[in-house]
């Protein structure tokens, strides 16, 4: 990793010390950073760290123009929009979950609802293992990805494709129930 501009100090690939020194000089500001987006204590502490384990995991192929600290502030930034983007996803599928209810209390929408849940429950068993297992602790137990990977004891980025490894399948799998499959699949 590269670093140019105000801050004038190079991490090192091999230097965690570096990279440590980065983190404590920054993790309290970013963290009350993000917290003015997500007015959130815990996520803005996540959205702090998965830019810090992003930013170690890519360390050799980011190159910073900037300063790191506008780097991290804009990562930061990103982070936490992405984060209340996917809010917006979850809430806008409980009130279509909620209107549906109301609306379809009916015998043709428990069928098509049973229906769903078989070609659901179908397609996750055709899932690969580890894959199927990553998408039931985050989906189903409602772990975040630092958890499980903590969990199985297997990198975060190995959480993050396996999860876009099973939503591809799952949306392929599922296809004529979409949107409805795919808002459930996005949910949490």
């Amino acid at each position: 990793m590269n670093i140019t501009g105000e801050d004038t100090r190079i991490l090192d690939r091999d230097t965690e010390v570096e990279f440590e020194k980065v983190f404590k000089a920054n993790f309290k500001n970013l963290h009350s950073y993000a917290y003015t987006i997500v007015h959130d204590d815990v996520m803005a502490e996540e959205m702090v760290q998965n830019v810090f384990c992003r930013l170690w995991e890519k360390r050799e192929q980011i190159q910073i123009r900037e300063s790191v600290g506008a780097y991290l502030y804009r990562s930061v930034y990103h982070e936490s929009l992405n984060y209340l983007k996917h809010l917006k996803v979850r809430d806008a599928y409980q009130t279509y979950v909620i209107n549906q209810m109301a609306d379809n209390n009916n015998a043709a929408y428990e069928i098509e609802l049973s229906e769903l849940e078989d070609r659901l429950d179908l397609a996750l068993k055709e899932l690969p293992e580890k894959c199927r297992t990553i998408f039931q602790m985050s989906r189903f137990e409602e772990l975040r990805y630092q958890e499980i990977a903590d969990k199985l004891d297997i990198p975060v980025k190995t959480v993050e494709n396996q999860m876009g490894k099973a939503l591809k399948l799952l949306r392929l799998k599922l296809v004529d129930f979409l949107p409805a499959a795919l808002i459930l699949l996005l949910m949490n």
